[in-house]
């Protein structure tokens, strides 16, 4: 049952780290997901770091949709911008991330352009609105990391444990 839960629990945080850079996989909460899964199987981790990873998990869950539209609007996109970007974002997604940011960038510059702005104010617009998708990730991968080097530390330390 442990190599089960061990395999499980490497499987999640691993899906967990993709999650944080391809749309539509949930990263933090499939880190705390293995997270959690450790602690239910070995109880190595204390209540107090699983609370603040929970908490910081909701709290990235919540940023992640609010920073990039709060960039958007701080840099002035349309809405046609910002659904541009969106687009943009799911095309590129096909063509690694390098095609996933250059499809944001693109997107939103064509989106706000398509809705009257000139190519100077598209341009600036699509670059905040990739700036804030670029943060949020950027913030959920530095969360989603901490949990996975915690399941990966005590993962080893358990293997260690029981091949000394």
């Amino acid at each position: 049952m442990d190599v089960v839960v061990a395999i499980l629990a490497v499987v999640l945080t691993a899906i967990g780290l993709l999650g944080c850079v391809l749309p539509g996989l949930p990263g933090p909460p499939l880190n705390l997901a293995a997270l959690l899964l450790v602690q239910w199987q070995w109880n190595v981790f204390s209540n107090a770091f699983l609370i603040v990873m929970a908490v910081l998990t909701a709290l990235v869950l919540v940023l992640d949709y609010v920073i990039p539209v709060w960039s958007a609007k701080w840099f002035g996109a349309t809405p046609q911008g910002v659904r541009g970007s969106i687009i943009g974002m799911l095309i590129g997604m096909f063509f690694t991330p390098v095609g996933m940011i250059a499809g944001i960038l693109l997107g939103a510059v064509l989106g706000d352009m398509a809705a009257g702005r000139n190519p100077f104010e598209a341009i600036r617009s699509g670059t905040g609105t990739l700036i804030g998708v670029l943060t949020g990730m950027f913030i959920k991968i530095v969360v989603a990391m901490v949990m996975a080097v915690a399941v990966f530390w005590h993962l080893a330390k358990l293997a260690w444990t029981l091949l000394a």
